[in-house]
C-alpha cells in the first residue's frame, strides 16, 4: 500500500470535535473525541471511537452509557483541554463546568448541544472501539455551525 496516498487520502474526511462525557458508579471523565458519525435516523445511531487506552474507554464500557457535547466554532481551546485525563472539582473538569445528563454521564455546559447515548454496540478492534450509542435525549443551548479539525490547524487518522 501507498502509505502516502493512504494517509492524505484518510485526511480528506472532515471531522468536528466532540466532548464524550462518561460515567460508571462515582467515577466521571470527559475526554475530546472525533471520530463521530451518525449511523441511523430511526432509531437515532450515533457511532463514535474511543481510544483503547484511555479512563472513557473503560468507563463507557462498564456503564454502557455516555453523552457526547458538540462542539461549535471557535471552541478550540474548550476542545485542546480534555486532549488528557482531567479529574472533576467543585463542579468543573478543569475551568469548564459541566451537568449531569439525565443518564448521569457529564455534559459539558458551553456546548452548543449534546446528546445522551445507550450503548447498543461495543466492538472491540484496534486501538480505537467502536461504539454504537443510541440517541435517548438530546439537548440545544445555541445553534451553531460545528468545530472541525480544519478550523483548529490539525490533523487526526490516516
Amino acid at each position: 500500500m501507498d502509505e502516502n496516498a493512504k494517509k492524505k487520502g484518510l485526511r480528506m474526511i472532515p471531522y468536528g470535535l466532540q466532548i464524550l462525557g462518561a460515567r460508571h458508579g462515582d467515577k466521571s471523565t470527559v475526554a475530546t473525541i472525533n471520530w463521530t458519525t451518525q449511523a441511523s435516523f430511526a432509531p437515532p445511531l450515533v457511532v463514535i471511537g474511543v481510544k483503547t487506552d484511555s479512563t472513557a474507554h473503560e468507563l463507557v464500557k462498564q456503564s454502557k452509557k455516555f453523552t457526547l457535547s458538540m462542539l461549535g466554532a471557535g471552541q478550540k481551546d474548550l476542545a485542546f483541554a480534555f486532549f488528557k485525563h482531567v479529574d472533576p472539582k467543585d463542579g468543573k473538569f478543569g475551568t469548564y463546568a459541566y451537568k449531569d445528563g439525565a443518564n448521569g454521564c457529564p455534559i459539558i455546559t458551553d456546548a452548543p448541544a449534546a446528546v445522551e447515548c445507550d450503548v447498543v454496540s461495543f466492538i472491540e478492534k484496534g486501538d480505537h472501539s467502536i461504539v454504537i450509542g443510541q440517541v435517548t435525549e438530546a439537548h440545544l443551548n445555541k445553534e451553531s455551525d460545528p468545530l472541525t479539525l480544519k478550523e483548529c490547524g490539525v490533523n487526526y487518522g490516516g
